[in-house]
């Protein structure tokens, strides 16, 4: 299991999670803020859990390519 988690209020919206794991991630046209597809928001903690370890490694990357450091991800 994969857990990812966003703490999407922090978002500067620099779009780097969007390039690097572009199936999970995707900028808002709202407010322009990254988006974690099919997460659940729980008090400004967008939280993804998956059995696909395929997204670790690009969700990984986005993690560490983000400049203001609002992505986790785990595996349990």
């Amino acid at each position: 299991m994969v857990v990812v988690t966003l703490q999407r209020n922090k978002c500067i919206g620099c779009n780097y999670c969007v390039e690097l794991a572009p199936g999970q991630f995707q900028m808002s046209k709202k407010d322009g803020k990254s988006v974690l597809l099919k997460s659940v928001d729980r008090k400004g903690f967008h939280t993804l859990k998956a059995a696909d370890h395929s997204i670790h490694e690009p969700c990984e990357a986005a993690a560490k390519a983000c400049p203001v450091k609002i992505i986790s991800v785990k595996e349990i």
